[in-house]
């Protein structure tokens, strides 16, 4: 589409967003190649300082607003010179310019004439002449007229290199008005300091800008953005330097389509430890964050367990379990007993145990107890106040947070949320300065242990205060944090931690065999009834073609049966591939939530469609709105453009009862939710879990995995798909994360290699430089799907996909619903 221009005055700025640059204007037209035949419009779009009563001048298009009419929506603007003496006055006598009224303004104007917001900055001393003007509003206003000005030509020039309007506000907002100078002299950095700016974009910028593929900075941002994808993608807190080389060979040579020279990038990676950007341990590269996060736990964790255990001198811990027995109705084994004892004691300890081994009955046998010898009275008022009760709990997700709420009836709260984190936009970048609150309290128990990532746990124990006792809660077999680390098993592993593991199973009734599946799995061994159907669980053999009409058809079946969608919850370990979660999403969706004469409104964004009443999952953090990355909420209305002040489509969300608004900017924070990934389901359960797994998983296939989606079932489980997947994902154990943590806990860590002092030489033998080696093309980081070798799209259609399941539905396995 063709550019077209309008000049004009702006009259009054309508709306405008204080999270990025977006802005509604009203505009006197002055001139125009548009065919706008009125004297005003409306202009919209992202921009900088604007000034009412200054000329401009737009460049974009008309579109026509189904409510508003004809506006102009503007792809680049510049600003006119402040040149009439009203708009001059204006101008300066706003709030912009603190003191300065429209007498000093006049005076100003009077004194500079049509040039005056040059000559304020170019002939500053003659501002003395300027009667009533002090030294400091002098100071004030050649200081604000030039970050004013930068300001403009900063955002500009970010619009210019391609940035979103979030993005330029974001990179505006950490590197202010050295913006541009920081871009010109090294694009690259913004792979470090911006969250959201990967290589390729910084590459794109570089190459503009004229740096060469050799160029030492270039080469440094391949490999800082490298060590951060991998430590994001593969959970590891260091590579070696062979493994580091060889992907960011991939990732430089991906970008640009020429070979690097691998002695200068490895000169450049060990450079880059000598100066501190990365961090060097005997021979392993780790993030600086993750480096001194891990340094951190294990600082914090010694702390901790060299304080003195709480005694209770005067009280026989036995017959006090034995009064909490009675006031809880339940009979604790003695190795439950011992977990008590435990925690109430320690100043940190462990409590792991699998499903059904009565973790949460020893948990609030903990707090019950702890309130007692403590004289903590736990009344209604206390309970479900987030403030005023010395025993904190916490979770990594709001999920997880609410259960461990529902299932001690004392207040609990995401980790996010208990520290404060997220607040601050910059809190992604995992700095060591990231602000948090210091805890009050006495007794902190943290549950879903295994979920919390290295970064997370640092945070946690900085704000513990000296002298707070630390329950930490989990299933070691479960899957590791999404984010780098395995915290959980390496304070396990280092033997430092008091630690209770819960092994006999409790939870489970004569008819129940879910619990008992979930440990044959944990232990490695795939039962002898596994294909056969219980009343809780049955199993449906098919291809990966085959998974989207059997799982559509389930669900079908769920839904008479009145399972609700909150109730039924399928997983799936891939997003791609034709058994993945965004193809059963839609399958899933038009089961559950179909388009009706009753219920039109719907909306696309790329690939997906949004329905009033759809069951959506939040993908990151927004603490101050008290919505989590894993939380499940529902689309209560659609707002269309034209209904909404700032004409953009919009979504509202409730979150147990939270109500969040999401523009069409902040889409990409919500994706479908009928299925989700394992990972984001941990910490949840559903009392209908169905989980197709299939060969054309391939890596994917791992026991932790089945084992974590398994123990996500309230009530019911339907497994459907290939048994040979079945029984790899049993065979096989995830890979253990390469880590630190552990050996810094047990004093093993080599000493860090200080700046400038001589670094043992990186082994390189896996990545040799023939003089014939081509350009790199190895995918990056990400789990690639295997062919189907049973089935094709091609085929799929002429199978029937209910073989093997004639007379036979879901239906029959499934237990009515209590709802």
């Amino acid at each position: 589409m063709s550019q077209e221009y309008i000049k004009g005055v702006v009259e009054s700025i309508y709306f405008q967003n204080d999270t990025n640059f977006y802005k509604v204007l009203l505009v006197r037209i002055t001139q125009t190649d548009t065919s706008y035949t009125q004297d005003d419009i409306v202009v919209t779009g992202t921009f900088g300082q604007i000034h009412t009563e200054t000329e401009y001048l737009f460049h974009g298009q008309l579109v026509e607003h189904a409510k508003y009419g004809l506006q102009f929506q503007v792809t680049s603007y510049t600003q006119s010179a402040l040149s009439s003496e009203k708009g001059l006055i204006h101008y300066l006598s706003s709030d912009k310019f603190p003191g300065i009224g429209q007498v000093l303004a006049t005076r100003i104007v009077e004194c500079f004439g049509a040039d005056t917001i040059s000559q304020i900055v170019q002939n500053s001393p003659k501002l003395k002449e300027i009667t009533g003007l002090t030294v400091q509003k002098r100071e004030m206003l050649v200081q604000q007229v030039k970050a004013m000005q930068g300001e403009n030509h900063t955002i500009i020039q970010l619009f210019k290199y391609g940035f979103s309007d979030v993005l330029a506000y974001r990179i505006f907002q950490f590197y202010q008005e050295k913006t541009i100078q920081i871009i010109e002299e090294n694009p690259y950095s913004l792979v470090e300091h911006i969250e959201g700016i990967g290589f390729a974009k910084a590459d794109q910028i570089g190459e503009q800008l004229g740096f060469s593929v050799q160029h030492r900075n270039r080469l440094r941002g391949g490999i800082y953005f490298t060590l951060k994808e991998l430590s994001y993608a593969k959970g590891d807190t260091y590579y070696s330097g062979a493994e580091l080389l060889k992907y960011a060979i991939v990732t430089l040579e991906k970008s640009r389509k020429e070979m690097v020279d691998e002695v200068e990038l490895t000169q450049e990676l060990l450079d880059m430890a000598r100066t501190g950007i990365i961090i060097e341990d005997n021979g392993r590269f780790a993030l600086p964050s993750l480096y001194y996060a891990e340094e951190g736990i294990a600082t914090a964790i010694k702390s901790i367990l060299s304080q003195e255990q709480k005694q209770y001198p005067s009280v026989d811990l036995d017959k006090e379990i034995e009064v909490i027995e009675k006031q809880l109705q339940i009979v604790y084994s003695q190795a439950q007993k011992n977990a008590i004892k435990k925690a109430i004691s320690s100043p940190l300890s462990i409590l792991t145990g699998g499903p059904g081994t009565g973790k949460t009955t020893v948990l609030n046998g903990i707090v019950a107890l702890y309130a007692r010898l403590n004289d903590i009275t736990l009344l209604k008022q206390d309970v479900f106040s987030d403030q005023h009760c010395p025993i904190l709990l916490g979770a990594p997700t709001g999920r997880a947070a609410k259960r461990m709420k529902e299932l001690t009836g004392l207040a609990a709260m995401t980790l996010h949320r208990m520290l404060g984190i997220g607040l601050n936009p910059q809190d992604t970048n995992h700095t060591q300065d990231t602000y948090i609150n210091e805890l009050e309290g006495s007794f902190l128990i943290i549950d879903e242990m295994s979920m919390v990532d290295t970064w997370l746990m640092n945070w946690v124990l900085k704000a513990v205060p000296y002298g707070m006792q630390v329950l930490l809660v989990g299933d070691k077999y479960q899957l590791p944090s999404v984010g780098p680390g395995q915290v959980l098993h390496d304070l396990l592993e280092s033997g430092m931690v008091p630690y209770t593991e819960l092994t006999k199973i409790y939870r489970q009734d004569e008819h129940s065999t879910i619990v008992t599946l979930a440990h044959h799995i944990k232990d490695g061994y795939m039962p002898s009834d596994f294909t056969t159907n219980f009343s809780d669980r049955s199993y449906f053999q098919a291809s990966a073609a085959q998974v989207p009409k059997i799982v559509q058809k389930i669900v079908e079946k769920a839904k008479e049966r009145g399972y609700s969608l909150r109730d039924i919850q399928v997983l799936a370990p891939l997003y791609k591939g034709q058994a993945g979660i965004n193809h059963l999403n839609q399958i899933i969706q038009d089961v559950l939530n179909p388009r009706t004469q009753d219920k039109q409104r719907q909306v696309e964004h790329f690939d997906r469609i949004f329905r009033v009443g759809d069951k959506v999952l939040q993908l990151v953090n927004q603490p101050e709105q008290s919505v989590f990355n894993g939380d499940i909420g529902e689309i209560e209305a659609i707002f269309y453009a034209q209904e909404t002040e700032d004409k953009v489509d919009e979504l509202i969300v409730v979150f147990d009862g939270n109500q969040i608004r999401y523009k069409r900017s902040e889409w990409h924070n919500l994706t479908l939710a009928y299925c989700c990934s394992i990972h984001k389901a941990q910490g949840s359960e559903f009392p209908l879990v169905i989980l197709p797994l299939v060969k054309q998983y391939g890596r994917m296939l791992r026991r932790d995995l089945l084992y974590t989606a398994l123990t996500r079932s309230k009530k019911s489980l339907i497994l459907c798909g290939e048994i040979e997947a079945f029984q790899y994902a049993i065979e096989h154990e995830g890979i253990a994360r390469c880590t630190l943590l552990s050996e810094k806990l047990t004093g093993l860590s080599k000493t860090l290699v200080q700046n400038n002092e001589a670094f043992d030489k990186i082994d390189n033998t896996g990545t040799p430089q023939p003089k014939d080696r081509q350009i790199s093309h190895q995918v990056d980081f990400e789990q690639t799907e295997q062919t189907d070798r049973i089935l094709s799209e091609d085929t799929m259609f002429h199978i029937d996909p209910m073989i093997g399941m004639d007379n036979i539905t879901p239906y029959d396995f499934m237990p009515q619903s209590a709802h």
